[in-house]
């Protein structure tokens, strides 16, 4: 649990807004020992945080992220669909569920199921701590509200390499390796790139896409669900470095 709290923390500090908060605060502590390098650092850093939370901004980052939705293979075994995180402690529920990231990712892949027939396995660990895991909460989810059965939980994962590689051990051993993987759209690369690393043939099964119907006038004024999604490209575009990195030094 303490390697995942440092590793996100880590992640923080080096994407937007995190980033752009350091260098404010570089730009507010060198403004009086070097008034023009501090000015630079508070205009560079005011400037990326307003360009970063317009929504203009935010979809020509996903959409440039993003992977599309692949047509089904007769070939695959099984379908993987991943966790996006859960809510703790909901009243409404009595108790933790999945979070909109993860039911945006699980009807997909009940509509996929239901579409080829295909079984299904869910990903997802407790890394924080909590007693369920997040791929239980998924099967309750699927099952119960979805109708749709799930033959494997994987519980063990606290990240999207140990969501590939715990994965690979329980299909393997099934003889799947050629699965169908439910992500979101900005997520895929990465994902793909774990699962592929792990030893399976992917089919993109992307959702989540970051379309829009036009343009308006809101869409170039700040907005926080956008400096969110600016977030998620460079927290992917970290991730796909830190990946690369891995297999160079492994291999």
């Amino acid at each position: 649990m303490l390697s995942w709290q440092l590793t996100n923390a880590l992640s923080s500090l080096l994407i937007p807004p995190g980033l752009l908060l350091v260098v404010l605060a570089a730009g507010l502590l060198l403004g009086r020992r070097r008034p023009q390098t501090g000015k630079a650092l508070l205009v560079a850093g005011t400037a990326g945080l307003y360009l970063l939370s317009l929504p203009v901004t935010a979809h020509f980052l996903l959409g440039l992220w993003e992977l599309p939705a692949a047509a089904a293979a007769a070939e695959a075994g099984a379908i993987v669909v991943l966790g996006g995180g859960k809510a703790h402690g909901t009243p409404e529920y009595a108790g933790d569920t999945v979070r909109g990231t993860t039911l945006v990712r699980l009807r997909y892949a009940a509509h996929l199921q239901r579409r080829s027939g295909l079984p299904l396995l869910v990903s997802g660990g407790s890394p924080e701590g909590s007693p369920q895991s997040e791929a239980m909460l998924m099967r309750t989810v699927l099952e119960r509200e979805f109708g749709v059965p799930v033959r494997w939980v994987e519980e063990g994962s606290a990240n999207t390499l140990e969501n590939a590689r715990l994965s690979y051990a329980i299909l393997s051993a099934q003889g799947i390796r050629t699965i169908h993987l439910v992500t979101h759209a900005w997520h895929m690369r990465r994902a793909r790139l774990a699962f592929e690393q792990a030893g399976f043939q992917v089919v993109p099964a992307a959702t989540g896409h970051a379309t829009r119907y036009r343009f308006t006038l809101l869409d170039f004024l700040p907005d926080a669900p956008a400096l969110l999604d600016s977030a998620l490209f460079f927290r992917e575009a970290l991730g796909i470095v830190w990946y690369r990195l891995r297999l160079i030094f492994q291999g």
